[in-house]
C-alpha cells in the first residue's frame, strides 16, 4: 500500500478541493430555496393588503424583497457568486441583438453636410437594411455615383476617395469596438452575473443578461448614448418673440407688420387673450392650444400633455417654422413629466442654445445620491481640471440665467446659476427613483457610446423555461446515467461497479472544475456532460474487454489488467485527444451555445482520461496487492 500512497493522497486531494469549490452551490441551492418560501409568504400578505395590484407591481415588490434578503447575510451573497452560473437557456432573462448605428457616425463626422449627403445617408440606408454590406463602401458608391468626391465631407480636399474610405472604415471598425467594451462595462457595473456580449457581423453586438427580468432597465441601460451637455435655456424675452413669429407663421399671418404706421388703431382693435372666444384663440395662437405658457412663471417654458408631444414636434418641425427659428436654438423636452393632470403626464419644453457650452466628455466620476434637503434622488458629477475651469467660467458668465443639463437629447433639469462654480462639481435632479439615478450613474462612469446602438431583436426568456430545461437536462441526464451504471455493474460485475464509481467521479471533477473556474454551465453544456459519460464508459469497455482477452490466455489478474490498460491506452487516448483538439476548435470559432458544449466535452475529456485510466487502474492495483480478484463478469 505504501508505494500507492502518494497516488492515494493526490486522488483525495482533488476530491476534497473538488467539495471545496462544489460547496458555495449546494449552500445556494438550500438558501434559494428558503428564500422562494419567505417569498411566497410575502406574496401573500403583499396580495391581502394590495388585492388590485398589478402582477408588475408584485414582481418588482418581490424583487426587492429578494434583493435585501440576500444583501443582508454576506455568506448568502458570497454562495450566489461562487456557485455553478447558469446560462441563458437555463435561469431565464434577456436576449438581445444591438446594431451600431454607423450611418449616425458618419453624420456626426461630416464638415459641411449638403443636402447631397443626407440623400446619400437615405439611399445608404435603405440598402444596408436589406443587406450586410459595409456601410462606409456602401456610402462611398452613393457618392461616385453622383460623382461626389469624399473629401467634400471628409479628411482634406487634396485625399483621394481610396484614403478615407479606409480613414472612415477605420473609425467605423473602432465605434463598434468601443461600443461593445462601454456595453460590457455598463453591464459589468450594474451587476449582471455571466453576461455574454460578442460581436456578431461588421457592426452588430449580441448581448445575452442572464436572470435580468426589468425589460426597460436593461434597454435604458445598453442604449443610452450617454451624450451629455450643458445648454444655456434662451432668455424668456428672446424665447417669447420667438413663439410668436411661430404663432404668426402657424396661423397664416406675415410675420412683418405691415400697419407698423397705425400701430395705434391696430393695439385698440386688437382682442387680448383673455377676451377671445376658444375659437379665436386657437385660430390666433395655434402653437399654444397644445403647448401652453405658465403665466405664474417667469420662464417661457411650455407645458404640454403627453398626448400632444407629437403634434408640437409636427408643428415645430414645418419647412415654414424652422425658416423662423434660428440655426443656434433648438427646442427640447424635459426627461420626464413635470406633473400628471387628469391621467396625463404634463411635460416642459426648453428653449435652449442649440450649442452646448460644455460636454459630458470633462466627466470623470458619478455618483447616485440623495439630496440631503429634498430625499429625492441625485447624480453628483466631478469634472476634470479642464472641465472644472470651463465650468466656473461658464457659471460665471451667466449668473441669474438657467443652464439645461441634457443628456441623450433630453433635459434633466435647468437650475439657475446663483454664483460661480468652481471646484468642477454639478448634478442632475428630477432623476424619479434611487435605481434610475444608480443606471445614470453607471451611464455617466462607463462612458458615451460614439454612435447610437439600436435593439433589433430582442427576446425575453422566462424562468419557468430555464427552470424547465433545467429539468429535463438533469432527468435525461440521470436516466442516461442510471441506466449505463446498471448496464456495467451488470456486464462487467466488479470491474463494472468500479466503472461506475469512476464515471460519477467524473461527473463530480467537471462540476468542480465548472464552479472552480467561473465558467457557466448551458444546456448544451449539460448535453456535453452526457456525451463525456458515454466516452467514459467507452474507455472502460475497452480496458476491461481487453483483460478479458488476457485473462482467458491464463494470465495471472495482475499481468492481464497491465497488458488490458497498455493495449487499450493508445486506442483510448487518441480517441480522447481528437475529440479534444475538435471541442478547442469550437470553443475558439464557436459562439453561445456551441462554446458551452465545448467547454464542458473539454473538461469532460480530461476528467475522463483522470479517472478511467489514472482512478481505476489504481483501485484494481490496491485490490490486487491486497490479494483479491476483481471479478470482469
Amino acid at each position: 500500500m505504501k508505494k500507492y500512497r502518494f497516488k492515494i493522497i493526490l486522488i483525495l486531494a482533488l476530491i476534497g478541493l473538488g467539495i471545496y469549490f462544489l460547496y458555495p452551490t449546494i449552500q445556494d441551492y438550500f438558501n434559494t430555496k428558503e428564500i422562494q418560501q419567505i417569498l411566497a409568504e410575502r406574496k401573500a400578505a403583499y396580495l391581502k393588503e394590495h388585492p388590485n395590484a398589478k402582477p408588475t407591481e408584485v414582481d418588482k415588490y418581490l424583487t426587492q424583497v429578494e434583493d435585501s434578503i440576500r444583501n443582508a447575510d454576506p455568506s448568502i451573497k458570497k454562495a450566489r457568486e461562487k456557485r455553478i452560473k447558469l446560462g441563458l437557456d437555463l435561469q431565464g432573462g434577456m436576449y438581445i441583438v444591438l446594431e451600431v448605428n454607423t450611418l449616425k457616425l458618419l453624420e456626426k463626422l461630416a464638415k459641411n453636410p449638403d443636402e447631397n449627403f443626407y440623400e446619400m445617408l437615405r439611399a445608404t440606408e435603405s440598402i444596408v437594411k436589406v443587406s450586410e454590406e459595409p456601410v462606409v463602401q456602401v456610402f462611398a458608391q452613393e457618392a461616385k455615383k453622383r460623382g461626389i468626391r469624399l473629401s467634400r465631407y471628409f479628411g482634406e480636399i487634396r485625399d483621394d476617395d481610396d484614403k478615407i474610405i479606409s480613414m472612415l472604415e477605420k473609425q467605423a471598425e473602432d465605434a463598434v469596438t468601443r461600443a461593445q467594451e462601454i456595453i460590457r462595462n455598463r453591464v459589468d457595473q450594474y451587476g449582471v452575473s455571466e453576461p455574454s456580449i460578442h460581436l456578431s457581423g461588421s457592426r452588430r453586438i449580441i448581448v445575452e443578461l442572464p436572470g435580468v427580468a426589468r425589460k426597460e432597465e436593461a434597454r435604458q441601460l445598453l442604449q443610452g448614448t450617454a451624450l451629455l451637455e450643458f445648454n444655456l435655456v434662451k432668455d424668456p424675452e428672446f424665447t417669447f418673440a420667438l413663439l410668436e413669429k411661430i404663432n404668426k407663421v402657424l396661423a397664416g399671418k406675415p410675420i412683418e407688420d405691415t400697419t407698423a404706421k397705425d400701430t395705434t388703431k391696430a393695439d385698440t382693435t386688437k382682442k387680448s387673450p383673455d377676451q377671445m372666444s376658444q375659437e379665436e384663440f386657437a385660430k390666433e395662437y395655434p402653437l399654444f392650444t397644445v403647448a401652453v405658457p405658465n403665466p405664474q412663471s417667469q420662464t417661457a417654458d411650455l407645458f404640454v400633455r403627453e398626448n400632444d408631444k407629437s403634434k408640437v414636434e409636427l408643428m415645430l418641425s414645418r419647412p415654414e417654422v424652422q425658416n423662423v427659428i434660428p440655426k443656434d436654438v433648438k427646442f427640447v423636452w424635459s426627461a420626464k413629466p413635470e406633473f400628471y393632470a387628469e391621467g396625463q403626464g404634463i411635460y416642459r419644453l426648453y428653449c435652449v442654445k442649440a450649442t452646448p457650452e460644455l460636454t459630458g466628455g470633462v466627466i470623470v466620476d458619478a455618483r447616485a445620491t440623495l439630496d440631503p434637503q429634498t430625499s429625492s434622488p441625485i447624480v453628483t458629477m466631478e469634472m476634470n481640471a479642464e472641465g472644472a475651469r470651463d465650468w466656473a467660467r461658464i457659471t460665471g458668465n451667466n449668473i441669474d440665467k438657467r443652464i439645461a443639463i441634457i443628456l441623450d437629447g433630453v433635459v434633466f433639469s435647468a437650475p439657475t446659476v446663483r454664483s460661480k462654480i468652481t471646484g468642477g462639481r454639478s448634478q442632475i435632479e428630477n432623476i424619479g427613483t434611487l435605481e434610475e439615478a444608480k443606471l445614470l450613474e453607471i451611464v455617466l462612469k462607463a462612458g458615451a457610446l460614439p454612435a447610437p446602438v439600436e435593439i433589433i431583436e430582442e427576446r425575453v426568456i422566462g424562468p419557468s423555461l430555464g427552470q424547465d430545461s433545467i429539468q429535463k437536462g438533469l432527468t435525461s441526464a440521470l436516466l442516461g446515467g442510471l441506466l449505463v451504471i446498471i448496464f456495467m455493474a451488470f456486464w462487467y460485475r466488479t470491474a463494472g461497479t468500479i466503472a461506475d464509481f469512476a464515471v460519477l467521479l467524473n461527473v463530480f471533477f467537471i462540476l468542480s472544475v465548472l464552479a472552480g473556474f467561473g465558467a457557466t454551465l448551458t444546456l448544451p453544456g449539460i448535453a456535453g456532460i452526457i456525451l463525456t459519460i458515454g466516452m467514459a464508459v467507452d474507455a472502460n469497455v475497452l480496458v476491461n474487454e481487453r483483460v478479458r482477452e488476457e485473462l482467458k490466455t491464463g494470465k495471472t489478474i495482475k499481468a492481464a489488467i497491465d497488458a488490458g490498460y497498455s493495449k487499450a491506452f493508445s486506442a483510448i487516448f487518441d480517441g480522447n485527444i481528437t475529440t479534444f483538439f475538435t471541442g478547442l476548435i469550437l470553443y475558439q470559432f464557436g459562439s453561445g451555445p456551441i462554446q458551452g458544449f465545448a467547454l464542458t466535452l473539454m473538461i469532460g475529456i480530461a476528467a475522463t482520461l483522470f479517472t478511467q485510466l489514472f482512478i481505476t487502474r489504481l483501485i484494481f492495483d490496491v485490490l490486487v496487492e491486497q490479494g483479491k480478484k476483481p471479478n470482469f463478469g
